[in-house]
């Protein structure tokens, strides 16, 4: 048996690197940053222009919390610091707590009535025929246009003691106790009826918006739960609310902001009456910085509520964030 013969083995050739085609050369560094602030220089004049509008303010407003302000200080150009002293004011003044307390209380009570009156309204738009959810949808848009000085004196009339038609009517129907009866005695009856003003004029804007977002649930989705034998809330509750949780969340938390600092309604109805019972934050700084000529006093009750709408935007932010980590889970 032979021994085969022995071969060489060539040692391996080195292979060269293989070059990086001249088209897609890493380009400079100098181009990558300035293709990263290419956004933010295009929004950068929106942003300044969101701050010396909303910021100016804002600064200027705390700026003037710790001055004593009047119209002394104001025609002379006088500028007189005085530290906490406004905030200590009313601080240590019970009726500005009642009067947060009752602001509260109005919110939430006019924020209530308007986002359960525009889903109800929502829902019937939803499942009405065409013709009457255009009678209904010009109808909203009516009350919606209006102005609120015009909203206001139909209410005065209203709920007017000796000329008022809810009284007229009431005594028809045969309850005679309602003659010349005065609805605004009490401070409770009083902001009910703000209330209910309120709400008739921010319906339909939480109708519109909450409709918007019922029609853009898939129909898919209700003839599922409708084959697995759901009822009307269980397909509410599991198909719907989903559906609509978002934009309902942000309908309830510009309500808050809007109806929070409300006025108008409030001074011209009864200027804050009976006694003051229906008082809120914003008349409070009416009647300090204009009526009381304390602009000083008036600033400090501004940062107290901005720094209450504050808080409540935090706190939208943070369920709004919750609610967006639990969808990607």
């Amino acid at each position: 048996m032979s021994a085969s013969p022995r071969t060489a083995v060539p040692a391996r050739a080195q292979v060269p690197a293989p070059r990086r085609p001249a088209g897609r050369m890493k380009p400079p560094l100098r181009r990558q940053i300035s293709a990263r602030t290419v956004p933010y220089l295009l929004l950068a004049p929106a942003v300044l222009a969101i701050l010396g509008l909303l910021g100016y303010p804002v600064v200027s407003v705390v700026i003037d919390s710790f001055q004593n302000l009047g119209p002394r200080q104001v025609n002379l150009h006088l500028t007189e610091w005085v530290g906490f002293a406004n905030y200590q004011e009313i601080l240590n003044d019970p009726d500005f707590w009642t009067i947060t307390g009752r602001t509260l209380a109005f919110t939430v009570g006019a924020v209530t009535a308007i986002m359960l009156g525009g889903l109800v309204t929502a829902v019937l738009m939803k499942h009405t025929n065409r013709v009457l959810r255009w009678i209904l949808q010009i109808t909203l848009l009516l009350a919606w246009a209006m102005p609120i000085l015009s909203v206001t004196t139909v209410f005065q009339f209203i709920f007017d003691q000796n000329y008022g038609i809810l009284n007229k009517t009431l005594v028809k129907l045969g309850f005679t106790g309602f003659a010349h009866y005065d609805w605004f005695t009490t401070s409770f009856s009083t902001l009910t009826i703000i209330i209910v003003m309120i709400a008739w004029q921010g319906i339909p804007f939480a109708a519109f918006t909450i409709y918007a977002g019922l029609v853009a649930v898939p129909g898919d989705l209700y003839e599922a739960v409708s084959i697995d034998g759901a009822s009307a809330w269980q397909a509410f509750r599991s198909v719907t609310w989903p559906g609509i949780r978002s934009i309902f969340m942000l309908t309830v938390f510009l309500e808050v902001l809007w109806d929070f600092k409300v006025f108008t309604q409030i001074w011209v109805i009864r200027s804050g009456g009976p006694d003051g019972g229906s008082t809120t934050l914003s008349v409070l700084q009416y009647l300090d910085g204009i009526a009381g000529n304390h602009y000083g006093v008036a600033a400090a009750v501004s940062v107290v509520m901005i720094v209450i709408l504050a808080a409540i935007t935090a706190q939208y932010l943070r369920m709004l964030v919750r609610s967006q980590e639990a969808d990607f889970a």
